[in-house]
């Protein structure tokens, strides 16, 4: 008894669709997952880098940010103590022209009360006479 003839054609049909099926549609359909995974691989590394190079910006710009606010820092405090020391020395001038004017003020009222003192003396002098002449009713030496 011969084989049914029909089992070949289905063996060979199988075969051909096999062969058929993985050149046409199970090799192109492999290439473009390898592609598409090749192109996320190369977007991560791309994305990787990426993150490394703003990972290093953010650090340099706050490395270049303390810098920047250490020597701002530095010239507030300079500016800081040159203000404390001109006002210092404005202070001390002040206080110096205070005393200078205190000083000829009492000077000034010294003279001043020695003026009067010699004044009211010379008028006390006057007036004695005048009450002395009034008084006696005659002109006295």
């Amino acid at each position: 008894m011969l084989p049914d003839l029909s089992v070949l054609w289905v063996i060979l049909i199988v075969l051909l669709t096999t062969v058929l099926l993985d050149r046409l549609l199970f090799r192109p359909l492999f290439r473009v997952m390898a592609a598409r995974e090749e192109i996320t691989a190369s977007a991560r590394a791309v994305a990787d880098k990426a993150s490394g190079e703003a990972s290093a910006a953010v650090a340099e710009f706050e490395a270049k940010m303390t810098a920047a606010r250490t020597a701002l820092y530095r010239e507030m405090d300079h500016t800081r103590r040159d203000a404390q020391a001109q006002r210092s020395e404005l202070l001390a001038a002040t206080r110096r022209e205070g005393q200078e004017g205190l000083a000829r003020a009492a000077e000034q009222l010294a003279a001043d009360a020695v003026a009067a003192r010699e004044r009211l003396s010379a008028d006390a002098d006057v007036l004695g006479r005048e009450i002395a002449e009034r008084v006696l009713g005659r002109k006295v030496s």
